[in-house]
C-alpha cells in the first residue's frame, strides 16, 4: 500500500502486494455493502409500490424490469472493461497512463450511453411485445422504463466514476456514493408516490434524480481528494491503439452480459405469459435471489481489480494462488447462504404485499428452494469470468454466456410448454451449471495448459507500453 503525500491521507490499495485473500475480502466488504444497499432501494422500491400502489402496479414494474436489466448491465459491464485497463496501468504504477485511460474511458462512454438511449427509445414497445407484458399493465410499464431510459447517460457516468476509484484499489468510496444514492433513491421514491401522486412513474423518476444527485458529488468528491486523477492538458490526447486496448476488453464483457440479459428476458417472456400472480411471485424473488447472492459477486468484482493490477505488474503467479483460495471461500459462502434464503425466504416474499397472496408466495419460495442449490456454480461464474476478462482473455466469458443463453431459453420455453411454470425455476440454475463449466475450462486452458501465452502477453503489452 502507499500513500499519496498530496492525497490528505486518503489510503489507496496497491494489491500488488501483502497477504492477497486478505486484500481482496477487505476490497470485496465495501463493495458487498454497497451492494446489499443497492438491492435494498431496489426491494423498497417494489415495497412503496407494493404497499401504496397495488399488486397490479408491482406486476406492471416487474413484467418490463429485464428491459432496463439489459441496457444497465451493458453499461455496467462496458464500463468494467474499460477501467480495467486503468487498474492495469495503475498496477503498473504508469500513473500518466492511468489519466489518459480516463479521458480514454470518458469519451468511450459517452458514446456508448447516446447508443443505448436511441436504442431504447426506439425499441422499447416491441421489446415488451416480444416479453408479453399483458395488456392491463402495457402503459404503466412501458412510462416506468422509459423514465428510467431517459436517465441512461447519469448511470454509466456513475458506474464509471466508480469504476475509476475502485481501479485505484479504493473500494470505500463508491461504497459511500452507494449508500447515499440508495438512501435517496428511497426517499424520493417514497414522497413521489404517497404525497405526490405520482403512481409507478415516482418510482422510476426517484432513481433518476437521486443517480444525478450521486453523479454531481462523486465527480466533485474524486476530483477534490484523488489527485491521481486530476487530469491534465495532455492527458486528453487521443490514441487509436489505446482506445482499441480498451475496447478488446470492455466490447467482449458488454456482449457476454448482452448474451446474459437477453436470456433472462426470455425467462420473463415466459413468465409473463403465466399472468400476474407467477410475474409477482417472481419479481419478489427473484430481487431476493440477487440480494442473496451479493456476497459472490463482490469476490468475483475484487479479483477484477486484483486480477488486473497483479497482471500489470506481471505477477501471474500471485493471481492462480489467489483464484484458488477465492475458489474456496465461494464455496463456504454458497453454503451458508443457501441455509440462509431456504429458511427466511417464504416469510420474506410475502411481507412485500399488503395482503399477501398465498399462490405468488409459493411460486416464489419454490423457485428459491432450487436456485440455492447451484450458488456455488454461480460464484465460479464471477471468479473466473472477472479474472480472464481483466487480463485481457475474453473469449470463453463470452462463450459462457452464449451458453448461457441457450440453456436458460431451453428451460424457459422447452421445461415450461411441458410442465409449466415449474419449467422456469430451473432455467438461471442449468444456466450457472453450464456457465461454470465453460469459464472453468477457459481458466485452465489460459493459466495452466496456455500458461506461456499469459505471459507472453503481458510482456507484449509491457514492451508496447515502453514503446509509446
Amino acid at each position: 500500500m502507499f500513500f499519496d503525500n498530496q492525497n490528505e491521507g486518503k489510503m489507496i490499495k496497491d494489491m500488488t502486494r501483502g497477504d492477497a485473500l486478505r486484500l481482496i475480502v477487505l476490497f470485496a466488504i465495501p463493495i458487498f455493502i454497497g451492494n446489499v444497499f443497492q438491492q435494498f432501494y431496489q426491494l423498497a422500491d417494489i415495497y412503496i409500490v407494493g404497499h401504496l400502489i397495488g399488486e397490479r402496479a408491482l406486476a406492471a414494474v416487474g413484467a418490463s424490469a429485464p428491459i432496463y436489466f439489459m441496457f444497465l448491465i451493458v453499461a455496467f459491464s462496458f464500463t468494467g472493461g474499460l477501467t480495467a485497463v486503468t487498474a492495469q496501468r495503475f498496477g503498473a504504477k504508469d500513473f500518466e497512463g492511468m489519466r489518459r485511460s480516463v479521458t480514454h474511458s470518458i469519451r468511450a462512454s459517452l458514446v456508448l450511453s447516446v447508443v443505448l438511449t436511441l436504442i431504447l427509445f426506439v425499441s422499447l414497445k416491441r421489446l415488451m411485445m416480444v416479453l408479453n407484458v399483458p395488456e392491463g399493465i402495457f402503459e404503466e410499464s412501458y412510462r416506468f422504463i422509459l423514465i428510467l431510459g431517459a436517465g441512461t447517460i447519469l448511470i454509466v457516468a456513475l458506474n464509471l466514476l466508480s469504476g475509476f476509484i475502485r481501479a485505484a484499489g479504493d473500494s470505500r468510496t463508491p461504497l459511500f456514493f452507494l449508500v447515499f444514492t440508495s438512501v435517496l433513491n428511497v426517499v424520493f421514491n417514497f414522497v413521489l408516490i404517497k404525497y405526490c401522486g405520482f403512481g409507478v412513474e415516482g418510482s422510476a423518476f426517484g432513481t433518476v434524480l437521486s443517480i444525478l444527485v450521486s453523479d454531481v458529488l462523486c465527480l466533485w468528491y474524486m476530483f477534490k481528494k484523488f489527485p491521481l486523477f486530476r487530469l491534465k492538458k495532455g492527458d486528453w490526447a487521443f490514441s487509436w491503439a489505446f482506445m482499441r486496448e480498451h475496447l478488446n476488453i470492455a466490447v467482449p464483457m458488454s456482449i457476454q452480459y448482452s448474451i446474459l440479459a437477453l436470456s433472462i428476458m426470455v425467462i420473463q417472456a415466459v413468465c409473463n405469459s403465466f399472468g400476474e400472480k407467477v410475474i409477482v411471485g417472481f419479481t419478489i424473488a427473484l430481487r431476493f435471489e440477487q440480494l442473496a447472492t451479493q456476497p459472490l459477486m463482490a469476490i468475483g468484482l475484487a479479483m477484477a481489480t486484483f486480477s488486473a493490477q497483479n497482471f500489470g505488474a506481471g505477477l501471474i503467479c500471485r493471481i492462480k494462488r489467489t483464484v484458488k483460495k477465492t475458489v474456496l471461500l465461494s464455496l463456504g459462502l454458497s453454503v451458508f447462504l443457501s441455509v440462509l434464503v431456504f429458511f427466511l425466504g417464504p416469510k420474506l416474499i410475502g411481507s412485500f404485499m399488503e395482503v399477501p397472496d398465498l399462490d405468488s408466495v409459493r411460486i416464489g419460495a419454490a423457485y428459491l428452494n432450487i436456485s440455492i442449490m447451484f450458488y456455488f456454480f454461480l460464484g465460479i461464474i464471477f471468479i473466473f469470468k472477472n479474472t480472464l476478462q481483466s487480463v485481457g482473455k475474453p473469449f470463453y466469458p463470452v462463450i459462457s454466456g452464449v451458453v448461457e443463453l441457450g440453456v436458460r431459453s431451453f428451460a424457459a420455453i422447452i421445461l415450461a410448454r411441458h410442465i409449466g411454470y415449474e419449467g422456469i425455476y430451473w432455467a438461471s440454475p442449468l444456466a450457472w451449471l453450464s456457465g461454470a463449466m465453460v469459464v472453468a475450462l477457459g481458466y485452465y486452458l489460459n493459466f495452466y495448459y496456455k500458461k506461456d501465452t499469459i505471459i507472453a502477453d503481458y510482456k507484449a503489452q509491457y514492451q508496447a507500453k515502453k514503446a509509446a
